[in-house]
């Protein structure tokens, strides 16, 4: 009988060792908790685990990993926002905005929103979980999100979820599936996207509008990165970059003497204003620009870039991003500048060379947010699996063609009065800038006639705003304006 015990779990024991891997196609785990936010205390529900996404057969072909909070005692639920929530990438989880933005735990950082140790969450008095619900997406293949396999163990096709439209597709369907079920359809809709997330966010509003008849109150940008700028003319695109490079240049100290004694923002606007005025028409003119003009702009260009004007000239007045990033200091530190934070400092291998060889900011943030997110869900959410958390996953090729994303935003908000759009942007943020947004923004409404419903925001750090306390003291406080300022009071969608 001993030895047939032994046998039997050795057994059990290969049997559980020999399973396969995977994450549940359905489910949830509830998690209760108190918190203070703004000095108020109140209790909260957490429901986090994955919910499926079907295809035309209703059948599940994929996953989503997700985490919902939601405020206990609420007398009136059909009249409390949701902020359904993305990130970017595209390929990132929804982790950065969840533990270090909006969401009840934020990062254990420093003040200036440098990780510290021990890796881990605390709370959050600055989140928006005391006006509003919300729901933090993991697209297909990021956090615990995956594709599932039919009854002959073949996985979809990637071209059913990674690109522009496709991804913005399932995901409209995927929150029509989550605001049935959480009975949600009463309640103001607001999307925010993160990065990628803001080319996402802008498809959404139209998708969820014309395909799924879900009306939204707002449509919440941070850090966008548009995808349609990217495909414009250089003098555009190239040009853009300035008021960043001043940004940056001002936070490391290295402007002239007569710029870097005032603040930032009293100099920007004059930067703004030489970029669209004077540089973009000397880039488009191209090699038949006069010596005389090419000189007086790139000495100006200098003046603004902590950049020497000799090596604004070798890169034709078009000087890239990532040159910047390693030039900046170069005779200086000799270290390199963050790509997402300008803030963040580097060291390189060779102080030679066109580009650094890393990006300091997001290696700092990945030793710290990943044991973070990994230690929270399992330990306060009580969701445990051993599939990998994906803080990036592969989602490529992804699919940029016909981007008509930036129309989409328009279209739906011409057709619903009640849309209203915030854009929050840091200053130090070298990838997806702030004068960027800011050009995104106007292009959306070539009318002008809507330009009163669109707000910007702008920060003193960088892509993550908010992992600064002061940003994410402002930045908080910027939502809860721009949520509370697009209700409608009982007002009518009509104009």
């Amino acid at each position: 009988m001993k030895h047939l015990v032994t046998l039997l779990l050795c057994f059990s024991t290969l049997s559980l060792i020999s399973q396969n891997r995977k994450i549940p196609v359905d489910t949830t785990i509830v998690t209760t908790h108190s918190t203070v936010i703004k000095g108020t205390a109140l209790n909260y529900t957490a429901t986090t685990g994955t919910q499926p996404v079907w295809n035309a057969k209703d059948e599940p072909i994929a996953t989503l990993y997700y985490t919902y909070y939601e405020r206990n005692n609420v007398k009136d639920r059909a009249n409390r926002p949701l902020v359904i929530s993305f990130n970017g990438g595209p390929g990132s989880a929804s982790v950065w905005m969840h533990i270090a933005y909006t969401g009840p735990k934020v990062l254990n950082m420093n003040e200036e929103g440098y990780p510290v140790q021990p890796y881990g969450v605390k709370n959050n008095p600055n989140s928006i979980l005391d006006i509003a619900d919300i729901v933090y997406v993991n697209p297909v293949n990021t956090a615990y999100s995956r594709m599932i396999a039919d009854k002959e163990g073949k996985l979809p096709s990637n071209d059913t979820f990674f690109g522009i439209n496709a991804d913005i597709k399932y995901l409209a369907e995927w929150i029509n599936t989550f605001v049935t079920r959480k009975n949600r359809w009463e309640s103001p809709k607001y999307i925010i996207g993160e990065s990628y997330g803001g080319t996402r966010v802008m498809g959404l509003a139209n998708e969820l509008q014309n395909k799924q008849w879900m009306f939204l109150n707002g449509v919440i940008m941070v850090s966008p990165a548009d995808y349609k700028l990217y495909g414009t003319g250089q003098p555009i695109y190239s040009a853009l970059n300035l008021p960043y490079f001043t940004a940056a240049a001002w936070y490391q100290k290295v402007l002239a003497t007569e710029l870097q004694q005032q603040d930032l923002l009293t100099i920007l606007p004059e930067v703004e204003d030489f970029t669209i005025n004077k540089l973009m028409p000397a880039i488009a003119k191209g090699g038949f620009i006069s010596d005389t003009e090419k000189n007086q702009i790139a000495e100006k260009m200098a003046f603004y870039s902590g950049l020497s004007k000799t090596s604004i000239l070798q890169n034709n007045l078009e000087v890239p991003a990532s040159f910047f990033w390693k030039e900046l200091l170069r005779t200086k530190t000799g270290q390199i500048i963050g790509r997402l934070d300008s803030r963040y400092l580097g060291i390189d291998k060779r102080e030679t060379g066109d580009s650094p060889e890393y990006s300091p900011e997001l290696s700092s943030w990945n030793h710290a947010f990943t044991p973070a997110i990994n230690y929270y869900i399992r330990e306060h959410l009580n969701f445990k699996t051993d599939v990998k958390y994906n803080m990036f996953g592969d989602v490529h090729p992804w699919d940029r063609e016909n981007d008509y994303t930036r129309e989409g935003l328009r279209q739906a908000m011409a057709e619903n009065p009640y849309l209203k759009v915030l854009i929050q942007s840091g200053y130090y943020d070298g990838a997806t800038t702030y004068f960027a947004a800011k050009y995104t923004m106007w292009q959306v409404d070539p009318s002008g006639k809507m330009k009163d419903r669109f707000t910007f925001k702008g920060y003193r750090s960088g892509h993550m705003m908010y992992l600064r306390n002061e940003d994410l003291i402002s930045a908080n406080n910027d939502l809860r304006e721009f949520i509370q300022g697009s209700l409608t009071q009982g007002k009518p969608a009509k104009y």
